[in-house]
């Protein structure tokens, strides 16, 4: 018997197939510009007799109407963590749109959140926006940043940023120097946002950025603590979906 989890995000959308042996499969793909087209390609991808539960998280959960069930991030991303790090106290995930805090009890119940969807300071987006003003791919980043030395950021308005960031380049200010700012504000907000939270304990990065090693080593810094994470670390609302949809059947 096999769960499917699907996590449909701002940026991406992502799958992960389950038994009870653990993940069997997993894909992540582009969110298209139809949200419910990257949700079917990752359903068909994977649909089969065998899948007995289908379960999809993120912004575009309700566009699968094949789902059974359709959860909130918050839930999935919880849920997911505690499959990587059991004994994590907090989760702090840098989506493409948003950037949550998520505080759980000793059974990994959600106790607490914060999510800042609003803006897209302190995003995946923000460091993708100031990456391709320095004619670079946020995959790039850790290369990028190889060496550097940090110049500060002032704005974390994308519109005064971007225009911060040209103003420097104009001032033959090194790329990787203005990346590692970059890299250096949004880990700086993200500690702090995280900090609310009041938390003491283990914590799991998931998202896109969490894939980074120097943003995770930066981010430690600022939050005073080392991080857990994962190489699947993005798939953690997907993971979180399917071992939902596995419990509800099994």
């Amino acid at each position: 018997m096999f769960s499917l989890g699907i996590d449909s995000g701002s940026t991406t959308t992502k799958g992960i197939l389950l038994d009870d042996q653990g993940i069997k499969k997993q894909l992540l793909i582009r969110t298209s510009a139809s949200p419910r087209k990257s949700l079917y390609e990752i359903y068909h991808a994977f649909h089969s007799d065998l899948v007995k539960a289908t379960v999809t998280t993120g912004y575009g959960r309700s566009l699968l109407k094949e789902a059974n069930q359709k959860i909130t991030e918050i839930t999935c991303h919880a849920k997911g963590s505690r499959y990587f790090a059991p004994t994590c106290v907090g989760v702090i995930d840098v989506g493409g749109q948003d950037c949550k805090a998520i505080a759980l009890d000793e059974s990994g119940n959600v106790i607490d959140f914060l999510m800042n969807d609003k803006c897209a300071a302190g995003t995946g987006r923000f460091v993708e926006v100031m990456m391709g003003i320095l004619e670079a791919e946020l995959e790039e980043l850790d290369q990028f940043t190889m060496n550097a030395s940090a110049i500060p950021i002032s704005s974390m308005c994308t519109v005064f940023a971007e225009s911060e960031i040209i103003s420097l380049l104009a001032n033959d200010i090194p790329k990787g120097n203005i990346a590692l700012g970059v890299v250096h504000a949004i880990a700086e907000r993200t500690a702090n946002f995280y900090g609310r939270l009041n938390l003491n304990g283990p914590v799991f990065f998931s998202g896109g950025l969490s894939q980074s090693k120097i943003f995770c080593h930066i981010l430690e810094k600022y939050l005073g603590q080392a991080l857990i994470t994962d190489d699947l670390g993005q798939f953690a609302g997907a993971i979180g979906a399917a071992l939902i949809g596995y419990e509800s059947v099994e």
